[in-house]
């Protein structure tokens, strides 16, 4: 919503471009079937289209509006979306224009109770967390996909139906100038929490609603406060609520209040309450200059996913497939992980690089990221906002412990978004399959997201290529991997020195060797590794050698 006289996109600092419709004529005369079609233009949508891309693989995305998503929406983004970010072709203007940050910190009746600092550190090629509106979120991923030539575009185009056909799908849609079908041999529902592909499909979200709920407002205004975020318990601008407050690009600010529980959700809206709401929030943090309310709107903290995140050739991605709590910043880079985790696998299956039972390991690895999410949120949902009366005077004794005893106000740590570790996937290899792997007493386990190393020439990150890679320390099992593979392999090989940062990082010795996946997580390790096994492993993980 927007103050009074002012239109849904008609920003202080954001100006939101006009998509028009596909052209009718153009259009009609398409017969070819689409490897992929995504339904939605949002961040997850575009994601997962410039990962398709590449892959090689063409994609088509539908969008029944005319422009971003309007407000600021998801502002956090976690250090391993900034991977994905990188690894799309993305980076650059997100880095550009967005606010790192590392610190965190939490205020009891205006008393500061916890500042947490996240790892971060010279080895690290990006920060932990960054700041950036979703408006800017959708125009670099929109920058970079409308450069593509893999990557087309429609917008005010409507999803109304999809149907399953021998070996494709069939989507209605509708546009400006009609309705028409087009075949596409996968879909990707990244329509977010509201999906009408999910509705069409006949699945529902299943969990846990909670009882909080906030009014989030960005207002524009000249406070010299570092990036740093900020939780305030029990304000006097809002007695038993909590109230979180986050710098933007531009001069915004995020404040995220709670609402009471005789509190409407419909008069907590309306312009006059929501400025005087946002007022007393200033006052609480002794900010008295000018500023100006720019968008607002409301959520609840919900804990809801679906059973399967796949049904046939359709694959939900992001909210369509779970809704999560934003506390620890894990909405946006959940379905960010959701987006580049389906695009590579489907990407190498459609161009068979794998075999199509890679992507039967998408649910158990998203799906097991979901629950690992929904078990650290809910924490940090109780905590926030407590759902029944002995969550809440267990939180404010806590709260009020801290004022004298620090370690209390641990319990106030957000516990932010981490890359989950896919143990139990199938995409990775168990360890009856990585002889010598339980030997190792340090480094990224198998599932994990690899480790950072600065190395002489930049960072390890930017030695990993699209495909699968072998981190070895030995130059003679180097050539014996590379000698093992076949022209179908698509494999790389990185020597690095042994000792060296990265083999201390990776407790590795001179015959071991880290199998890597495109999306940078461990598929399996041998402290003491045999080219074969190696080479092997990697077509385990890849399902070469089963026959589709």
């Amino acid at each position: 919503m927007r103050p009074a006289g002012r239109s849904e996109t008609d920003s202080l600092y954001f100006n939101y471009p006009h998509f028009e419709a596909p052209d009718a004529d153009a259009r009609s005369t398409q017969k070819e079937v689409f490897p992929v079609a995504i339904v939605g233009a949002g961040p997850i949508g575009m994601t997962a289209a410039l990962a398709l891309a590449k892959e090689g693989v063409r994609s088509v995305v539908f969008d029944n509006k005319a422009t971003f998503n309007d407000g600021s929406r998801a502002i956090c983004i976690a250090k391993p979306s900034y991977y994905i970010m990188e690894q799309i072709g993305a980076i650059a203007p997100f880095l550009e224009k967005s606010l790192p940050w590392t610190i965190g910190r939490s205020f009891y009746r205006g008393k500061q109770i916890l500042e947490f600092q996240m790892p971060d550190g010279p080895d690290e090629k990006f920060r932990p967390m960054y700041n950036l509106q979703q408006q800017y979120i959708e125009q670099y991923l929109w920058e970079a996909a409308n450069a593509s030539e893999l990557i087309e575009l429609r917008w005010q185009s409507e999803v109304s139906g999809v149907t399953d056909g021998a070996k494709d799908t069939q989507l209605t849609v509708k546009d400006t100038a009609g309705e028409y079908t087009l075949t596409a041999n996968w879909v990707l529902a990244c329509d977010g929490a509201r999906s009408p592909i999910r509705t069409f499909r006949g699945h529902r979200l299943h969990g846990e609603n909670f009882e909080g709920r906030y009014v989030i407002a960005d207002i524009q205004m000249a406070h010299d406060y570092p990036t740093i975020r900020r939780a305030l318990f029990d304000p006097s601008s809002r007695p038993g609520g909590t109230v979180l407050i986050h710098k933007e690009p531009d001069n915004i600010w995020r404040i995220d209040y709670q609402l009471k529980d005789d509190e409407s959700r419909d008069e907590a809206l309306l312009e006059e309450n929501v400025r005087n709401s946002v007022a007393a929030v200033l006052r609480d943090i002794d900010y008295q200059g000018s500023w100006e309310l720019e968008w607002w709107s409301v959520y609840s903290a919900n804990t809801l996913a679906l059973d399967d995140y796949r049904d046939g050739r359709v694959f939900f991605v992001g909210d369509s497939a779970h809704i999560v709590p934003i506390f620890g910043v894990r909405g946006l880079n959940n379905g960010l992980a959701d987006a580049a985790n389906i695009g590579w696998k489907l990407g190498w299956v459609v161009n068979g690089k794998a075999g199509a039972e890679l992507l039967d390991s998408y649910t158990p690895e998203r799906r097991g990221a979901t629950l690992d999410v929904f078990a650290n949120a809910t924490k940090s949902a109780r905590f926030m906002t407590p759902n029944t009366h002995g969550w809440k005077l267990m939180r404010d004794a806590a709260l009020s412990l801290a004022l004298t005893h620090p370690f209390a106000g641990e319990l106030a740590n957000p516990r932010q978004m981490t890359a989950f570790t896919y143990t139990a996937s199938p995409a990775v290899l168990p360890p009856s399959e990585q002889s010598s792997e339980s030997a190792f007493t340090g480094g990224p386990d198998v599932g994990a997201l690899f480790s950072e190393v600065r190395l002489p020439s930049g960072f390890l990150s930017d030695q990993l290529g699209q495909n699968f890679t072998v981190l070895c320390f030995d130059e003679t099992l180097a050539k014996q991997i590379e000698d093992a593979c076949n022209d179908a392999d698509y494999l790389n090989v990185l020597l690095l020195p042994h000792p060296s940062g990265t083999s201390e990082k990776y407790s590795a010795n001179k015959c071991s060797a880290y199998l890597i996946r495109p999306d940078k997580h461990i598929a399996g390790r041998w402290l003491e590794a045999c080219a074969s096994e190696v080479v092997s492993g990697y077509r385990r993980v890849t399902f070469r050698d089963i026959t589709v």
